[in-house]
């Protein structure tokens, strides 16, 4: 029986929908006798399922299309009549509806897992307790794994755009758009709009995007935003968004104006979904941002609490909620598993950008910082892909290696390039091995191919 006043008890109590909670609860109900209950007050799967990877590879994906369709004259490949563009009206429906049948896909996979769908908004009202629509639950374990918002800017106008949130709920392509930011999401939307057949033109507050990652991929990506014909803006911070759509304005503290905007994107930023979560009734505690202080095994201060995924600040990857949730789970339910944990160093990250980023480890700069520049040897190459000596429309590939000491392991992989995107899986089984520079060089390359070019190095 539950506790006077509670409407039902678990022994695994999950606070939201997304990818991370959902690994976690489902794996959680493997174990006997376990008793699991998930707490999600939007559609299941989370930002990545509905407004995040899942939806954006697609558009990606039609991006890359638009792209290669110029190149295939290259290569003798004839049309009838010319290439008329992009039909944004047949691929969202499309779109929309193959995201509403993985939702439905989450849901039956949660009733065949026996784990508790409670549709509603969780408030925590007390430590393991929380309150759905009147309803109190109560539990052995609490997780919470609410996910993060879209940022907004305190501007005037900023209202008057979108954020990345918003892009999904575009019924047409926008003519002319500005997107502000600098992070991957900004990278990746700009690059898909102007694929597509957007005028795009690119704020940025400093003057390369991307810069917390390796300084060869920041200054790579950068320079093909510009020479995809992205309208990149450097060293710029929006003042104002003026008038109306599809007739905005723009301006600029450093004095650019951009009129004949009917798309303001921004991208600066994500912020946890933790204001109203009713933290102050438990004793959890949180960084000055918001997000939910953890250990290493993804305890909270408070006990038998949890968090994991982008609510806890740490690489805010869905395959790192995965595979941290479920590594929670046994820790908290299966035998001899009281010591797993997530170990978050040498995790691969792909950019959907133009082209592709794939990266893995310390950046060059970070190696040298941690270990010393004497000890770091850099091997470095750029060439342009196969794929480009038939087309006028070129792309460049570079990639680095950053070693270790004498054996020169290798704790550093960066490259941008077509097909890195792909590529990198692999290599990163090889790096999660402690791979060094000599076990590189002893795999025969596989000719021609530009994964080839990591294991010829010199």
């Amino acid at each position: 029986m539950p506790p006077i006043g509670v409407t039902k008890h678990f022994n695994y109590l999950v606070v939201g929908g997304g990818s991370g909670g959902i690994a976690s609860a489902r794996r959680a109900a493997e174990f006997k006798n376990v008793t699991v209950g998930l707490i999600e007050k939007s559609k299941l799967g989370g930002t990545c399922v509905n407004v995040g990877c899942v939806p954006k590879k697609i558009m990606y994906q039609a991006a890359h299309f638009c792209e290669e369709v110029k190149d295939m004259g290259d290569y003798g490949v004839e049309f009838e009549g010319a290439f008329k563009g992009f039909n944004w009206g047949h691929l969202k429906p499309k779109r929309d509806a193959y995201i509403q049948k993985l939702n439905g896909i989450y849901g039956n996979n949660l009733g065949k897992s026996e784990v508790e769908h409670i549709s509603g908004a969780g408030k925590i009202i007390g430590d393991r307790k929380v309150q759905v629509d009147g309803k109190i639950y109560s539990t052995d374990h609490l997780l919470i794994a609410v996910g993060g918002f879209p940022v907004w800017p305190e501007v005037p106008g900023a209202n008057k755009g979108i954020t990345s949130d918003g892009f999904f709920e575009l019924e047409t392509l926008p003519k002319k758009t500005v997107v502000v930011g600098a992070g991957y999401i900004a990278v990746e939307m700009a690059g898909i709009l102007q694929a597509l057949g957007s005028e795009v033109h690119f704020l940025i507050r400093h003057d390369k995007v991307l810069r917390n990652f390796d300084e060869m991929l920041a200054q790579a990506v950068t320079d093909e935003l510009e020479h995809s014909g992205i309208h990149l803006v450097k060293n710029s911070n929006v003042k104002a968004v003026r008038g109306n759509q599809p007739n905005l304005t723009v301006e600029t503290h450093e004095g650019h104006v951009i009129d004949g905007v009917d798309c303001v994107l921004w991208a600066i930023g994500r912020a946890p979904a933790t204001k109203n979560l009713g933290l102050d009734n438990s004793s959890i505690k949180v960084d000055k941002k918001g997000h939910i202080e953890v250990d290493e095994f993804q305890n909270t201060s408070s006990k038998n609490t949890y968090a994991l995924g982008d609510v806890a600040g740490k690489y805010l990857l869905t395959p790192v909620a995965i595979a941290a949730g479920r590594k929670l789970a046994h820790r908290l339910f299966d035998q001899d598993k009281e010591h797993l944990k997530l170990d978050y160093e040498n995790i691969p990250t792909v950019v959907f950008s133009h082209p592709p980023i794939g990266t893995m480890g310390l950046s060059q700069a970070e190696a040298e910082e941690k270990f010393g520049k004497d000890q770091i040897k850099i091997y470095q190459s750029k060439f342009t892909a196969l794929y480009h000596s038939m087309t006028e429309r070129k792309q460049m590939t570079n990639m680095k290696l950053v070693c270790l000491g004498p054996e020169e392991k290798v704790i550093g992989l960066h490259m941008i390039g077509r097909g890195c995107d792909e590529m990198l899986q692999g290599f990163g089984v090889a790096l999660r091995m402690g791979a060094t520079k000599k076990d590189f060089d002893n795999v025969v390359a596989i000719h021609p191919t530009s994964s080839e070019e990591l294991v010829t190095m010199r």
